[in-house]
């Protein structure tokens, strides 16, 4: 399983993006689950500017089962909610928050993304040890 984080899915779904053939390419060679989080989606679905083809195509793609969606509980808010004050002079928003939590709760380290530096500082809990993450770059 690997969660996808905001940048590829623009890229994806955006093909005047410089990420666009490399989100492409790694699709397309893509045999584990994708999953993501309701706030990538809203973030994704703003870059990509609502009503365009690229909304249309990932709204597609979801309903496709090619992206499963994690939806946070009052739990998973609230653990996202601690992790931006904890990261708070990074800072860490709310998708990044949300992508930690899932991770945590999804028990996966692998994240797909274009932002390695803040990826590459944040830590997973799993009981009393901190773990990190491993970045899948397209």
């Amino acid at each position: 399983m690997i969660l996808v984080d905001t940048g590829p899915l623009v890229a994806l779904f955006d093909p005047r993006d410089p990420y666009h053939d490399r989100a492409r390419r790694m699709l397309e060679k893509q045999r584990e689950p994708l999953y993501t989080t309701v706030p990538v989606l809203t973030e994704a679905f703003h870059l990509l500017s609502p009503g365009s083809r690229g909304c249309a195509a990932l709204r597609d793609f979801v309903v496709a089962g090619g992206l499963n969606v994690w939806f946070m509980d009052a739990e998973a808010l609230a653990r996202s909610f601690e992790l931006m004050d904890s990261y708070a002079d990074s800072p860490m928003d709310l998708v990044d928050a949300s992508l930690v939590t899932a991770a945590e709760k999804l028990r996966t380290r692998r994240v797909l993304t274009v932002n390695r530096r803040d990826f590459g500082a944040y830590r997973l809990r799993r009981g009393h040890r901190h773990l990190v993450f491993e970045v899948v770059r397209c």
